[in-house]
């Protein structure tokens, strides 16, 4: 256990708190890249199996134990397939931003729902301390989880939507240099992923916008339910 506690980078108690909601978290981003996909027009994901919330079809190992142990992780990339769509580009910065979209409306749902059980005594009439416990860690891990992965997906470096966003925007000249420099934009994405010093600067402001945005919209609820 003590092993345990020193490689990963959320505390044991909370691991299964931290797995459920990524479960639900990566399950969802990817069905709502795969589903818009296939709505537009482009049945590469459906091929695959991926237009579903079956969560093995999406999750990749690495990317979880990555995610525990170093704090950043990912799940299998839903292909998708411009070309297929009537207008590759609107349609491909609708379905890029599907995924961190998803994540957000997950936040504000969960933030909802616990802000409705303190709200109206739920929460406060269950005798058992533990079961309280566990339903607070859970909501708050819910909301500040999804409105991170929200954030940090669109950062415009590749492989994260908001790059792939930013090139459906930009004139195609320009995108034709993005891709230039593509594989150097994966570099220095990583550097900021495995370098502490660059993490301080750019990942851990993230988290603090993510606690910022559960923390205003929890009140907001508060106030209307109160």
């Amino acid at each position: 256990m003590e092993f345990l506690d020193k490689i990963l980078s959320v505390p044991l108690e909370q691991l299964p708190f931290y797995l459920v909601v990524l479960v639900v978290a990566f399950t969802v981003h990817e069905f709502s890249h795969a589903y818009f996909a296939n709505k537009f027009g482009d049945p590469t994901a459906k091929l695959l199996g991926r237009v579903t919330l079956n969560p093995t079809v999406h999750f990749d190992f690495l990317g979880i134990i990555l995610l525990l142990i170093a704090g950043f992780g990912w799940a299998r990339p839903v292909p998708v397939n411009r070309d297929n769509f009537k207008s590759p580009r609107l349609m491909g910065v609708v379905v890029s931003a599907a995924g961190p979209l998803s994540n957000f409306f997950l936040a504000i749902i969960g933030t909802l729902i616990y802000a409705v059980l303190i709200s109206t005594g739920v929460l406060a009439s269950i005798s058992n301390e533990k079961v309280i416990e566990a339903i607070i860690i859970f909501f708050q891990l819910f909301g500040v989880m999804n409105f991170f992965l929200f954030l940090f997906n669109l950062i415009p470096l590749p492989p994260l939507d908001g790059y792939r966003i930013l090139e459906d925007l930009v004139p195609r000249q320009i995108r034709a240099k993005l891709q230039q420099f593509e594989q150097w934009s994966v570099f220095i994405f990583l550097l900021i992923l495995f370098i502490p010093a660059l993490r301080q600067y750019t990942i851990s402001p993230l988290y603090n916008l993510a606690y910022n945005l559960y923390y205003h919209f929890m009140q907001v609820f508060l106030h209307i339910f109160s």
